[in-house]
């Protein structure tokens, strides 16, 4: 092999090493093996797809669909697991083009066992791979089979005080003897709301939280609003180390429930201070 293209490969090389560094100083939670999105409720005054540009310009890649979202971007319809095969399929190469990956859908609500199985058919065709919902405590032994037959996770979530799992012990004694697919969608804000500490909740829930709706509230109970992460009193610095200690995997969705029809630069800042933050917890891998 000649000298001259010895030089162009070793060259080519250095390009793709320096392109996988600034892939990690861009998003340095995936060297902890955590995705950071944002729930498209953070944009519920928009169209799905035009939240999934806004997603795009808080500088994240990741989206959690909900529900009833008029689809946009030139596609008829609302988000609903019940959509045909040729939605679907445009709804998928839409995301491809703008580089935006559907991860999670929720929270939803199903009726029957039939519906549960549909909604678990969607999910698997549209490559997602964690629902979130909060299923009645007799439909458990279904949802497990259903599982580990689709190879997808479902994620609990908590609303705020009395909804049916705003205390993660409600959770602990539900799952008891089910799949290892089911587990927690761990909403902190929520948990503030409810007046329990993000942190001692995640303790109690070690090993069974598979994604988190991720936010800083101003203060305790149900009048607290989002603030950008780090400014509130949601505990982020501490929750975050502790999930690195704890060897935590999964995925992060902002869901800023305040300043609803400007709220990129919120999000965006939010992401900022979480990647800034991570960068700090990663120095010593």
């Amino acid at each position: 092999m000649k000298k001259s293209n010895l030089s162009r490969i070793f060259i080519c090389l250095i390009g793709i090493f320096m392109g996988m560094g600034s892939a990690h100083a861009q998003n340095p939670e995936s060297e902890l093996g955590w995705k950071l999105g944002s729930q498209a409720y953070t944009f519920n005054h928009f169209t799905f797809f035009e939240a999934v540009q806004k997603i795009k310009e808080a500088n994240l890649e990741y989206v959690e669909a909900f529900p009833g979202q008029t689809i946009g971007g030139g596609i008829e319809g609302k988000m609903d697991f019940k959509m045909d095969a040729e939605k679907r399929k445009q709804i998928l190469k839409k995301l491809d083009e703008e580089g935006v990956t559907l991860f999670s859908f929720g929270v939803v609500g199903v009726g029957n066992t039939e519906e549960w199985e549909q909604l678990f058919r969607f999910a698997k065709a549209m490559n997602i791979q964690n629902i979130i919902s909060e299923p009645k405590p007799e439909e458990f032994d279904l949802l497990s089979t259903l599982c580990d037959k689709y190879e997808i996770n479902l994620a609990i979530h908590n609303h705020p005080k009395p909804s049916r799992y705003w205390n993660p012990d409600i959770l602990l004694e539900a799952i008891v003897g089910q799949s290892d697919r089911i587990g927690a969608c761990a909403d902190i804000g929520h948990w503030v709301r409810s007046g329990l500490d993000p942190l001692e909740c995640l303790k109690k829930l070690e090993g069974h939280v598979i994604e988190f709706h991720f936010k800083d509230l101003n203060e305790k109970g149900m009048d607290a609003h989002d603030v950008h992460w780090g400014q509130g009193i949601s505990n982020v610095d501490e929750i975050l180390t502790y999930l690195k200690d704890q060897n935590f995997k999964g995925a992060f969705f902002a869901e800023y429930e305040y300043n609803w029809d400007d709220n990129v630069g919120d999000v965006k800042a939010s992401a900022e201070y979480f990647r800034e933050y991570v960068t700090g917890l990663t120095k010593n891998l």
